[in-house]
């Protein structure tokens, strides 16, 4: 009797452990199967990517049966190439370039809508001319004057702003630094919230020294970073896809609820790959982007989703800037239950 009540309790054990397996080991990973693919950002290794990061350090991609490999993006990385090639599953994109990547012939789906609020900025000194100069305060003291402006697809908002406003300025091209603006070689120059005006701020520059024109509450609103796939990757492996959007949500929330802690993941990333940039602008950063992804009390958009009237918006948008032709369908080009 005393051996068969161990022998009947050992079993008992053996059942519960393999039921505690099937219950608490999310999809995929109940099966002892791994999933591997590999995500491209679209820029190098810094904040405004911080929610994957924290995804994979904190095992989420893991518990989900998913072996990530994260690729930063650059000058020198051709997102829409490797997706092509196949080189790479998912790609981080803002959402007039997925489109634009459409027209040529690169079949993306959009997964999840990250971030919904635009960081789109001009930035203006007050006085371009100096104290005795004329002041720039309103859009319409921008006409006639030079203003720099990112080149392909980060060109399009502001075209839409001066449309908008009836402005004409001088448009010159920007690249890669702000010297011809900081050297007062123009009067205004494109900026993101949360990386090229913090910068400024740190070369020295006051905030009453400029006027900053934010886009998005001038009439151009457009979603910027999405998590992107090819069309038939989203057709074959739709339970993968789900797996890692729903990893990569959860590493956001982590990333907006632990900053400190994924500040320092942050800067592990940046520092292996010695980029020049600093633990404070990287701690701005991260704040700013994480107010366009999570929207406050008074903001209309839902976290990780992208409406039809802001998917309406920037098609309109880049069909009147003759950058795309015929938009495809918000059901073709959405595929929200991604998420779900």
């Amino acid at each position: 009797m005393v051996f068969w009540g161990a022998v009947s309790r050992r079993w008992v054990l053996v059942v519960w452990v393999f039921l505690s397996a099937a219950v608490f080991n999310p999809a995929g990973a109940a099966e002892g199967k791994t999933d591997a693919l590999t995500l491209v950002l679209q820029w190098n290794h810094q904040s405004q990517f911080a929610g994957y990061y924290m995804a994979l350090e904190k095992g989420f991609y893991k518990d989900a049966g998913l072996d990530v490999t994260i690729l930063r993006g650059g000058s020198d990385v051709r997102a829409d190439r490797l997706m092509a090639q196949r080189r790479a599953d998912f790609c981080s994109a803002m959402l007039p370039t997925a489109l634009e990547m459409r027209k040529t012939g690169l079949p993306l789906v959009l997964l999840a809508q990250l971030v919904n609020r635009s960081n789109f900025q001009l930035v203006a000194w007050k006085r371009p001319e100096g104290s005795d100069g004329p002041a720039v305060l309103e859009p319409s003291d921008l006409d006639g004057l030079r203003v720099t402006v990112w080149e392909k697809n980060f060109r399009s908002p502001y075209l839409s702003f001066f449309r908008g406003w009836g402005v004409r300025p001088a448009i010159l091209p920007q690249y890669y630094t702000l010297s011809l603006f900081l050297h007062r070689g123009a009067a205004a120059c494109s900026v993101m919230r949360y990386n090229e005006y913090h910068t400024l701020l740190q070369n020295g520059v006051s905030p009453e020294e400029l006027t900053v024109f934010n886009l998005w509450e001038m009439g151009v609103n457009l979603p910027e970073d999405g998590l992107y796939c090819r069309a038939d990757t989203w057709q074959q492996r739709p339970d993968v896809c789900r797996r890692f959007v729903r990893a990569t949500l959860a590493g956001w929330r982590y990333a907006r609820d632990h900053r400190k802690e994924t500040l320092d993941v942050v800067m592990g990333y940046i520092h292996r790959e010695k980029l020049p940039t600093n633990r404070p602008h990287m701690a701005w950063m991260l704040d700013e982007i994480l107010k366009s992804i999570f929207p406050a009390k008074d903001e209309a958009w839902t976290f990780g989703v992208l409406s039809r009237q802001s998917f309406r918006a920037t098609t309109q948008l880049l069909q009147h800037q003759g950058r795309i032709d015929t938009p495809p369908a918000y059901e073709d080009f959405v595929k929200m239950e991604a998420a779900q």
